[in-house]
């Protein structure tokens, strides 16, 4: 038996509840206590949550009041993003020492190609418990690991063990390993999917391998393709490690609801200006700039203008988005203003299609 596209061996690597590690870490008082990284007021919103708060119910998004709910116990603590920053780079330090081909997903996982290694190491899985124990040396800091011939089954295979674990899937076992794969854990698929899945009576990989591809596409659209692909272990998207950006933003939530437009206008400046800054360390500019606006009933609304030039300045940005705001009623007090530049002049890299091979099932783990 042999697959008909490129096998490749592909890591995903996972931090354990990175931001209150690292909390727990530097403030060893923390060990072993429920912690939230957020805010605990009814305003504030919990950026990372301990295992220790995760038995309770306790969730990254949730609100902090709906946390102390759930655990009357819990510690909250404010993120240190410039702290959480600098320990992602030493773990990403780790990353490049095996190879170039590291996709980050964010400060707290990533993506490795280890199918040839700067170690010359053949055994993915090996590679994979070297990284996790070197982490661990240098940021007292544990991480979880999926190990497989692509993203997808990597991403799946990663919060298999979790915490301080791995999972390899190793060719001779993608399809069976899909098939008995429960369908809310399929990467991609959200609680909405989901539950449009289990009333099409699609509760396993085995059910959704028994779909017709039409089937998928008539229920699920664009997304009914990757569904009947990945379902069958053809994932062909390639560790990319230059992500370019497709917009760039900046926003702000506030203590209290603004219903003047003349106090948004004070709070857009400072968000221009926030904007320009990381616009100025990206070298980056572009033509549309969008308007987010979250009302105090957390309805979303965003407001879009495309330029005919290019622009990365704070002036040009904060007059159109001034522009956007008086565009047209608001619709009762806002909670967040935001704003983003998108249509960016960044060119995309082409590369080369990779080339499709017939690979036997003996590649080595």
């Amino acid at each position: 038996m042999a697959f008909d596209f490129p096998l490749r061996k592909i890591i995903h690597v996972d931090m354990d509840a990175f931001y209150a590690s690292v909390e727990q870490h530097d403030h060893p008082e923390l060990k072993g206590k429920p912690v939230a990284v957020g805010g605990g007021s009814k305003r504030g919103v919990v950026s990372a949550a301990s295992y220790e708060a995760r038995k309770f119910g306790v969730r990254s998004a949730m609100s902090g009041y709906l946390a102390k709910q759930k655990c009357p116990e819990l510690i909250f603590v404010k993120p240190r993003f410039e702290r959480y920053k600098a320990v992602s780079l030493q773990i990403r330090e780790v990353f490049y020492s095996y190879t170039d081909l590291v996709e980050p997903l964010s400060l707290d996982e990533a993506y490795l190609d280890v199918t040839k290694n700067k170690k010359g190491n053949p055994s993915a899985t090996l590679i994979a418990q070297e990284i996790r124990k070197t982490i661990f040396e240098k940021t007292g800091l544990t991480a979880s690991a999926g190990i497989s011939i692509n993203k997808f089954l990597a991403k799946v295979a990663s919060d298999y063990n979790k915490p301080n674990g791995q999972k390899t899937v190793n060719p001779e076992e993608a399809l069976q390993f899909l098939e008995n794969l429960e369908i809310r854990k399929f990467y991609g698929v959200g609680k909405v999917t989901a539950e449009k899945m289990y009333q099409l009576g699609i509760f396993t990989g085995k059910d959704l391998k028994k779909k017709s591809q039409e089937f998928l596409n008539q229920h699920f659209g664009k997304s009914g393709q990757y569904y009947y692909q990945v379902v069958r272990g053809i994932h062909l998207s390639e560790v990319k490690p230059e992500r370019i950006p497709k917009s760039v933003g900046a926003e702000r939530t506030f203590s209290e609801n603004l219903s003047s437009e003349i106090f948004m206008l004070e709070k857009l400046e400072n968000i221009a200006a926030e904007l320009d800054r990381r616009l100025k360390k990206s070298k980056i500019a572009g033509k549309t700039v969008t308007l987010k606006i979250k009302y105090s009933d957390f309805t979303l609304q965003t407001r879009s203008k495309t330029l005919p030039y290019f622009v990365a300045d704070k002036a040009l940005i904060l007059e159109t988005g001034k522009t956007l705001l008086y565009q047209s009623e608001l619709k009762d007090s806002v909670r967040l203003l935001g704003l983003s530049l998108s249509n960016l002049n960044t060119e995309k890299k082409e590369k080369s299609a990779p080339e499709r091979v017939s690979v036997q099932l003996k590649f080595d783990f």
